[in-house]
């Protein structure tokens, strides 16, 4: 299976015809069909690691200050307790939890809207362990590259570059020539496949500082990296900075 990570930017992305919407659903159509779907959202973080096992998730409406049509969204795709413990039985370094309290965060439903609109593909999360180092996050998503020889396809949802406090309304496209900078660095990064580099980003000078005040967002885009083979294939897309300090740039592997 191909395996993604998605920039999912504002929760709006779900409900509106943009340049955004339009490519997710382009490239869903151009994607296979997989028999189970496993989202690692920036929306979900606990201590340790947990992976939804319900058969029906829950919609979870993480936000506020937005339109009552978004809180009325509905993405009905079945869980997998079948998928949720073999994902578990994948990661063999730790003891992984199987929830059955969670359900879909907008990190994973206002993506998959777009890329998979008939919801007829099960879904499972896997959680972000806030208590672990981005080096940590690195290794144990090398453990889940098994599954996509399964039928499995990962999704990371997150931004490569996400500062909420510097954002500029009044700068609806482009972002601050630093924003602009640590996305092309990383962009060189991911093409040479120095996933070294990326793990360590504390470690890229103040660009990376501005640019991942926290590592929700970013660690997404470290377990998609993760699972791609030496040689395999890997193109960019929405690849564009906006309001100053967000990059919509994503990436697909395969």
């Amino acid at each position: 299976m191909p395996a993604l990570f998605v920039g999912h930017g504002s929760p709006m992305n779900a409900i509106e015809n943009n340049e955004y919407s339009r490519t997710w659903q382009q490239l869903g159509a151009s994607l296979p069909t997989p028999k189970a779907i496993l989202c690692i959202s920036a929306h979900w973080e606990t201590k340790g690691t947990k992976i939804t096992a319900m058969e029906k998730p829950r919609m979870i409406y993480d936000f506020g200050g937005f339109p009552k049509e978004l809180s009325q969204v509905q993405y009905p795709a079945a869980g997998s307790p079948e998928f949720a413990m073999l994902t578990k039985e994948t990661l063999t370094s730790i003891e992984a939890d199987l929830d059955n309290q969670w359900g879909f965060d907008h990190g994973a439903w206002s993506i998959l809207v777009h890329l998979f609109p008939k919801a007829d593909v099960p879904v499972l999360q896997l959680s972000l362990d806030y208590t672990q180092p981005a080096t940590y996050h690195y290794q144990l998503a090398k453990e889940l590259s098994t599954l996509r020889r399964k039928g499995v396809m990962i999704i990371g949802s997150g931004n490569m570059v996400h500062n909420l406090r510097m954002v500029n309304w009044q700068l609806p496209d482009g972002g601050y020539d630093w924003a602009d900078s640590f996305n092309e660095k990383l962009k060189t990064l991911i093409e040479k496949g120095d996933h070294q580099s990326l793990a360590n980003y504390n470690s890229l000078g103040r660009e990376a500082e501005l640019s991942i005040p926290s590592p929700d967002h970013y660690l997404p885009l470290l377990y998609t990296l993760a699972v791609k083979d030496e040689k395999e294939p890997l193109s960019f897309f929405n690849d564009k900075t906006l309001m100053g300090s967000l990059s919509m740039t994503s990436v697909k592997l395969g």
